[in-house]
Order: C-alpha cells, then structure tokens, then sequence
C-alpha cells in the first residue's frame, strides 16, 4: 500500500494545528512582488514536484491533506494566487489566465522547479491549462480537478452577469459572509464537520481585491482552447455529488483534452478536502505514471 491510502496518522489534530507543520514563505519573483506559498517534501528526491493550485475561494492551506499524505515521496508544493494570502496581485484590473500563468512561471523559476506534475482545482485549472499550453515542456502531467472552464466563449451579456452576480456577492458579504453562505456548495451531504470547518475558515481568509479580479479572470478565461492546445499527460476527476462544475461539464472538457475521466463517489466540488484519501490515491497513481514517462522509472 502507497503511503497515499494509508490512515492518516494526523486526523485527530485539528487542521490548524496540522497546517503549521508546513508554514506559509513568501519569494520574490520581480521587484516588489512576491508569492506566498506552503510546501512539504524534499527538493533533493528524484521524483518530480507536485504543483498544486487552489480555487477562487480557497488558499495554499487547504492542501494540507496533500501535504502529509504526499510530501514523504516527492515535494509537494501549493501557492497562494496572486492576490490571495500574501501574494501580490496581478496588474490588471480585468486579468487573463495569461497573467497568473506568468507568474506562475516566474514563482516555478525562483524555486528552481523546471519540469512539474500540475494540479489545479476549479479556479486553478484555469491557470494550469494556460501554463501548460504556454510552456508544454514543463509540464509532465496536467491533473485538473473539478475544473471551472471559465466564460471566455460566452455571450457577452451572459458574462457580464456572472461576473456582476459575483462580485456583488462579496460586496455584500465580504469574506466572512461568503464563508458562512457559500461554503456549504462546496461539499457533498456526505462532508463531515471537519471539511465543513475547514473549507469555511480557507474561505473566510481571501483577499476581497484578489478575489475580485479572479472573479474577471473566470469571466475571461477558456480552458477548452487551452486544453486543446496541450498535447501532453492529461486526467480529469471530478466528485459525483458536485453541483458546481458539474461532472457533465467536466467530462467535456475532459473530452476536448483526450483525457480519462473519473468521478468520485460520495464527493462534492472540493472533494480533495472532504475524501482525501480517495483523492490522494489519485494524485499520487498520477504523480508516479508521470514520473515514468518522465523517466524517473525509481518511482
């Protein structure tokens, strides 16, 4: 058995007191802007980094299960977006997913990290479809989870008004408000307390400008022309109880990527934090079929 199915030797330790095992760095990478991140893991194995990137509500902190399960067999890292925890925003007002696959390029740069297996979870798959598709060499495997395929191709006043709803919302709301009314989509019936708890207090920590401008960004964007556009290792997984990027609309794109596709039984849109063991059996079945076509044929 991988360590990625086993117990969790952690699970009776509260989240918070878990996530201080893998405290928040911040690291330049141009004058004056920085990106916070969390990781685990050795920088010094053979086996490639785990790169994985967040939903527009949430943060680096809610990988920690992906943290422990996974950081004993390579590094494993999860930023903050910029505009989120202590990473600076883009400079757009109304950004492309081109401008956070810069800096997601430039935060991969800093950290010396030439080639990944890329993760991005809703919001996040956004960003990992444009690095992919700008930078396909750097990408060993590209595993979208519950990805959001963005409102690119729609009619403009269709985007207007998903932006406008959004953004009114958090106005209304702010982060805290959010936290308590919205959290609760994110999960399946089947969530426990503790996923409940911790998928509020990630969300009720965003950064109302940076939130703001994902809001744009999910309004710009088109994963499915990226998508298209990368030739490389693709999967898709989404949780079957997932009522907002539904499992019908995550096949497509899965579909348009020539990707398998999986659901997960008994899961909502942030499944990785509510099943984690489902979940992290998933990633790390991919991490190490990335790491052999890849040639590190140790793992």
């Amino acid at each position: 058995m991988s360590h990625a199915t086993a117990p969790n030797a952690h699970a009776v330790l509260p989240l918070e007191t878990r996530l201080a095992r893998f405290p928040a760095q911040q690291v330049a990478v141009a004058q004056q802007h920085v990106v916070s991140y969390r990781e685990a893991g050795d920088a010094r194995g053979v086996a490639l980094p785990l790169v994985l990137l967040h939903g527009i509500g949430s943060g680096a902190a809610s990988w920690v299960q992906q943290f422990e399960a996974l950081g004993t067999t390579r590094r494993v890292l999860a930023w903050d977006a910029p505009g989120y925890g202590e990473s600076t925003p883009v400079a757009a007002g109304s950004p492309f997913a081109s401008d956070y696959a810069n800096v997601l390029k430039a935060w991969l740069d800093a950290l010396g990290i030439a080639r990944c297996v890329l993760v991005g979870h809703s919001l996040g798959a956004i960003v990992a479809g444009a690095f992919a598709a700008a930078n396909p060499a750097r990408v060993a495997g590209l595993l979208l989870v519950s990805p959001a395929g963005g409102y690119g191709t729609a009619a403009p006043e269709v985007r207007a008004s998903k932006r406008d709803a959004r953004l009114a919302m958090l106005a209304d709301l702010g982060p805290a408000g959010l936290a308590e009314t919205r959290s609760a989509n994110m999960l399946s019936p089947h969530a426990d307390e503790t996923a409940r708890d911790w998928v509020r207090w990630n969300m009720s920590r965003i950064v109302p400008h940076g939130y703001a401008q994902a809001t744009h960004l999910l309004a710009n964007a088109d994963l499915a022309a990226d998508l298209a556009a990368f030739t490389g290792r693709v999967a898709v997984v989404a949780g079957a109880q997932d009522s907002i990027t539904l499992p019908t609309a995550c096949a497509r794109l899965a579909r348009i990527a020539r990707a398998p596709f999986q659901t997960v039984p008994r899961a909502g849109h942030a499944g990785y934090i509510e099943a984690p063991a489902a979940y992290n059996t998933i990633l790390d079945t991919f991490c190490r079929a990335s790491d052999a076509s890849a040639g590190n044929r140790s793992f």
